[in-house]
Order: structure tokens, then sequence, then C-alpha cells
């Protein structure tokens, strides 16, 4: 009796004729998968509390994002004292200067991992596609409000800038519960107040029952109403 054959299980290798698909072309980078690119192209770097991750005045070769952790943008004044410009939670991307030198320095405030990408090579992305030009200029522009939106925090009451910075946390954070990363001598920097303003105004607001405390780094938003008031 003949035997019928048996059919081969070694699946034929990608270029045979037999198994050959067309080539996917891959899709140009667009806004909407700008941060992947940025992924693809950097590397995740890990700092410790307080590490330094790049100085004033040194060459902005590098654009920064937020994995993990929480950064502090700030720089020593000539008397001495310390101003912080901004903080930058998970998902931020920082670092984009509109020169080549940054004029704050960057700091880790607790242990962070933050990705670290090639300026050189978003540029020549942005060169070759609009939608990325596009994102980045994006960037960049809400961090110019950024910095107005803070010139004119300044100008106002210790309880505004404190509910004012709050509101922000919680947005952010998209939580009525905070947990505040940074020391209260960082808010204080930030806020351009002293500690113990900070702590007296955050003492005010929780025996008026606008907000509560169970720690000291965490923040519960009890009567946002009352804080956007005050933000108004």
């Amino acid at each position: 009796m003949l035997m019928q054959p048996q059919q081969s299980s070694v699946r034929p290798y990608a270029g045979s004729r037999t198994e050959q698909r067309p080539p996917q072309s891959r899709p140009a980078p667009t806004a909407i998968d700008f941060i992947g690119l940025m992924k693809l192209t950097g590397a995740p770097v890990a700092f410790s509390r307080n590490e330094v991750i790049y100085s004033e005045n040194r060459p902005a070769d590098y654009v920064y994002k937020v994995i993990s952790g929480s950064v502090r943008l700030c720089k020593v004044l000539s008397d001495g004292r310390r101003r912080i410009e901004a903080f930058y939670l998970p998902g931020d991307v920082f670092g984009l200067e509109m020169d080549n030198e940054h004029h704050f320095s960057a700091e880790a405030i607790a242990e962070s991992t933050i990705l670290v990408v090639k300026r050189s090579a978003l540029m020549s992305l942005a060169n070759a596609d609009g939608d990325v030009a596009r994102r980045l200029w994006t960037f960049t522009a809400r961090e110019l409000r950024r910095m107005q939106e803070r010139v004119l925090l300044l100008t106002r009451s210790a309880q505004e800038r404190v509910a004012s910075f709050l509101l922000d946390l919680a947005k952010r954070a998209a939580a009525e519960e905070i947990e505040v990363p940074m020391s209260r001598q960082d808010i204080a920097d930030y806020l351009g107040l002293t500690i113990e303003t900070i702590s007296r105004t955050l003492t005010q607001l929780e025996a008026q029952a606008t907000i509560a405390l169970p720690t000291s780094r965490r923040i519960v938003l009890c009567n946002r109403c009352a804080l956007t008031r005050l933000d108004a």
C-alpha cells in the first residue's frame, strides 16, 4: 500500500514566495506619537534624590521627559537665595531651551527616572516633519505661558499663591488628594515666600476646612470652590 506523503511542519522562511507579503511602511511621525518618538530616540537614566540633572549655563544638548519621580528647575541668586522656577512631574517634558544654553539647573527632588533625548535628533525630526515641529512649538509655548503666569502669581497674597499652587497640583494629578513630592522649603522658594508663611497658610486653610493635611506630604482639597475663589 502506498503511503501518503506527510506534509512538512516547517514554516517557509519569510522570503519564500509562498509566504511573501508586501512590505509594510512605517507611518510618518505625528503629534500623536511624539512621545513615542522620544522613547525611541532616548534612553532612561536614573537620578538619586537631589542629584543634578543639568547645570545652569551648560549646553542644552538634550531634552528630558520625567518617567517617574519629580524635578525642580532652580538657580541660586547672587545674594545666596534659591529661586525655583518650575516643578516637573511624570509625563512632563523639560530642558527645551530657546537658545543653546540652560538658564536654570534641573535637580531630581526624589529618586527619579528621566528619559534623556538628544536635542539634535528631535530637531532633525522637526525639520523633516511638520507635526513634530508643531509639537515642539507647543511645548515651548506652554513653557512661556507658565513663566508669564508665575510672574503674575508672585504679585498676589500668600493665601492666593498657595491656593493657586494647590489647584495646579490637583489639576496635574487629576485628583482631590495630592501626594506632594516637594518639601515645604521647595514650595516656599517657588512661591517667593518663607517656609514659616507656607506652614502658617496651610494651617489656616486647614482650620477653614478648605483643605485637610493627613500628613506633611499629603493634602486633600476639601473645598475646591473656596480655593478657586482665592485663585480668581
